[in-house]
C-alpha cells in the first residue's frame, strides 16, 4: 500500500479541530484519514506550524510553497509524489490515491 502523506497549513493542533470556530471541513477530513488508516493504509500528518523542519526536507512541499505560499497548503503526497493541494480533498479521491475500491461518501 502507498504512504499518504497530508501537509497542513500552520493551525493551532495537529488536526485543526479545536478552538471555539471549527472549519467543517477539518472534522470529516480526520475522519477520513482515521477511515484510511483502519483500511490499513499508511497515513502521515504534518502540520507547519508544529513540524517546519519536515516541511523544510520535503522538497516537493518546500518548492510548492515557494512558488504558489497562498496556495500550496494543503498538499497530499501518495509515496513522495505531490497528487493534490489547496484544498482538503474528498473520501473518494483519498480511496482512489491509496489503490482502495471506489467508496460512497458516507
Amino acid at each position: 500500500m502507498p504512504v499518504l502523506q497530508v501537509f497542513d497549513p500552520p493551525m493551532c493542533c495537529s488536526t485543526g479541530v479545536c478552538g471555539p470556530s471549527v472549519d467543517p471541513v477539518l472534522p470529516r477530513f480526520a475522519a477520513d484519514l482515521e477511515w484510511l488508516r483502519s483500511q490499513g493504509v499508511q497515513v502521515e500528518r504534518c502540520n507547519l506550524a508544529q513540524s517546519p523542519a519536515v516541511v523544510a526536507r520535503t522538497g516537493v512541499v518546500l518548492k510548492l510553497l515557494q512558488d504558489s505560499p497562498d496556495t500550496a497548503l494543503p498538499a497530499v503526497l501518495v509515496d513522495g509524489g505531490l497528487v493534490h493541494h489547496g484544498s482538503y480533498p474528498e473520501r473518494a479521491a483519498l480511496a482512489a490515491w491509496a489503490g482502495l475500491p471506489a467508496v460512497r461518501l458516507r
